[in-house]
């Protein structure tokens, strides 16, 4: 479509235009991403296998003997070149390493292909234990396999470090580990302070991922759940369940799961979206010259936040209870109803309104965080360009439309995406106030254990939550099957939106 066929479209037809462009261009974002792909490929190959090769081999050829030595004493090198803190600190953790490989990181990962073969046992009386523990197993070889890549990254370093101290020293120079510590206060500062935060990113998320993704691969779940008994791994069993219909029961599951999937998308985009446009409409209404007493109407709104969360979800659930509810008893009381009204757990018409009583409790509680946001950036919008649309001729709708709202989107445009994300993965609103219900029905049909209490307001976070915590037997592996496409979901959406937002794609046209 050229720019003169699209300017003389409608406004609605305008904005049908551009989001069908969104979504037609998202096929051509993941080809082009999947081109990109091989050229990374080597990328890492050059930088990561065959340089380092290179430098070793160079290092083995060319190099003295305080360099060779290096090979075997991390760190020898510098300790013989005037940097011995820093060769210290290589050669402990070296020592380090070797230590934890025998006493802990060899064992568990000799056991890894088996996970095990007898659960842990009492012995007598004593709290001594024999056998294997599947789950620690498992840790232990990822914690093994990351410190092996951490030990020949060292390593690496180490030897490098060391030749070219050699050819330093051949010119009549040194470099002392002064200049190293001067160097982590001064060009490498970056590398020193992402350290503590990347050592954290390892332990609290990438490691409890890699757990995650690998349990969807093992049948880990009441019937072998440690530590008294092992579990083992079954393949691509847990996938093959899900996403097949093999039988009555995968095909049972399946539905289910598109069922939840689909909700869960729909409950984020009117989540997130709802609590935005309402909290910037109550932010512009409050910043309108004509409104009085503008700090009281913000501090009536953050008091709100005061509240903890769960106990404002806790009390609303209540007051919305069929039997017990205020509501439900006011509303008789006037006589305006003859029983209690099924408001967060009606199952007519696909559990509509449970549905919308959640996502407009949810409006209702988010609508004041929103709207701090928005008053601080409507606060640094210019007042020279509405002054300017205002001589022009310009509507307070088409000055929103045209002024404030791209601003909003512009700068706003990541916080967006992380409240997508966040309520995708929102446990709270949905657990308080619907624990999930209404429950799904199957007729004569006999149910898996994995949709036991199962509901058609749950989200795809509070299913796994019962699949693994609540239900009976538990089911582990599935839990982390569900997880992984939690995973993958959030990524596609993550990746695909912030990548085509104009506070990425024009980041340097903002003032």
């Amino acid at each position: 479509m050229t720019t003169v066929e699209y300017l003389s479209l409608s406004k609605p037809q305008r904005i049908l235009v551009r989001i069908g462009s969104f979504f037609k261009n998202i096929p051509i974002a993941i080809w082009n991403f999947l081109k990109k792909i091989p050229v990374w490929v080597w990328t890492l190959i050059k930088k990561f296998v065959i340089t380092p090769f290179v430098d070793v081999k160079n290092a083995l050829l060319f190099g003295d003997w305080k360099v060779r030595l290096s090979f075997i004493i991390c760190g020898f090198g510098q300790m013989t070149r005037h940097q011995v803190a820093k060769g210290i600190l290589l050669f402990l953790y070296e020592a380090f390493f070797i230590a934890f490989m025998i006493l802990v990181g060899a064992p568990n990962l000799s056991l890894l292909g088996s996970l095990g073969y007898t659960g842990l046992v009492s012995i007598g009386t004593s709290e001594n234990y024999v056998g294997d523990n599947s789950l620690t197993i498992m840790l232990y070889s990822i914690i093994t396999i990351i410190l092996i890549i951490v030990m020949f990254a060292f390593w690496l370093s180490s030897i490098r470090a060391a030749k070219k101290l050699q050819d330093l020293e051949r010119v009549g120079q040194y470099d002392s580990f002064k200049n190293f510590v001067r160097s982590l206060t001064g060009e490498n500062y970056h590398i020193f302070l992402l350290s503590i935060p990347t050592l954290g990113l390892m332990v609290f998320t990438i490691i409890p991922i890699i757990l995650m993704i690998l349990i969807g691969f093992t049948n880990y779940n009441s019937f072998h759940e440690v530590p008294s008994n092992v579990f083992e791994w079954v393949g691509f069993y847990n996938y093959s369940n899900i996403f097949t219909n093999n039988d009555a029961s995968s095909s049972l599951f399946l539905q289910t799961f598109l069922q939840v999937l689909l909700w869960t998308l729909i409950w984020a985009f009117f989540a997130t979206f709802s609590n935005y446009f309402l909290g910037m409409i109550v932010a512009l209404i409050i910043n309108q010259k004509a409104i009085k007493f503008k700090k009281l109407w913000r501090t009536i709104l953050v008091t709100t936040i005061a509240v903890p969360q769960f106990v404002s979800l806790l009390l609303i659930s209540r007051m919305f209870n069929q039997d017990m509810g205020f509501v439900n008893s006011f509303l008789i009381e006037l006589g305006w109803i003859k029983e209690g009204i099924r408001w967060l757990n009606d199952s007519q018409y696909v559990s509509l309104l449970p549905k919308v009583m959640i996502i407009i409790i949810n409006t209702w509680v988010g609508i004041p965080y929103t709207m701090l946001l928005c008053t601080g950036i409507l606060m640094n919008i210019p007042d020279d360009l509405y002054e300017s649309a205002k001589i022009d001729g310009a509507s307070p709708f088409k000055m929103y439309m045209k002024i404030t709202l791209p601003y909003m989107l512009f700068v706003t445009g990541p916080y967006l995406i992380s409240q997508f994300v966040g309520n995708i993965n929102n446990f709270n609103v949905i657990y308080l106030l619907s624990q999930g219900n209404p429950l799904f029905t199957y007729g004569d049909q006999a149910a898996p254990s994995t949709l036991q209490g199962v509901g058609q307001t749950d989200l795809l976070i509070t299913w796994i939550y019962k699949i693994s915590v609540t239900n009976n037997p538990k089911e582990f592996g599935v839990a982390s099957v569900l997880g992984v496409m939690i995973f993958v979901i959030v990524a596609f959406f993550s990746l695909i939106t912030y990548s085509r937002s104009n506070a990425v794609k024009n980041e340097g046209d903002f003032n």
